[in-house]
């Protein structure tokens, strides 16, 4: 988990990190999307169903966390004492150009 954490936090630092079920859906349809990381404690279904059968129609790698909380924190969306628990974040492909 140390290394999606990074991942995840190296992406949010070149601001190629998604979140949401709108943002997300929006990116793997575009095909935009290299990976997909989804919280097991997501107690909605239609929402687990639709991200799972959108990456598997795209050919987006999957990945589930345990838990929701530990998404946001991973996702940089605290607003200091609250911490906001997504339920799908989506790491964006990116062009990188050396000058």
């Amino acid at each position: 988990m140390a290394a999606l954490q990074l991942v995840l936090s190296k992406s949010l630092a070149h601001g190629g990190l998604s979140r949401g079920l709108h943002e997300s859906a929006r990116l793997i349809e575009r095909h935009a999307a290299q990976l997909c990381v989804l919280a097991e404690d997501c107690n909605q279904a239609d929402y687990v169903k639709l991200v799972k059968a959108l990456c598997a129609e795209h050919n987006v790698n999957l990945v589930t966390v345990p838990s929701a909380k530990t998404l946001g924190e991973w996702a940089g969306v605290s607003v200091s004492h609250l911490i906001l628990s997504p339920n799908c974040l989506v790491n964006r492909k990116i062009e990188i150009t050396e000058v």
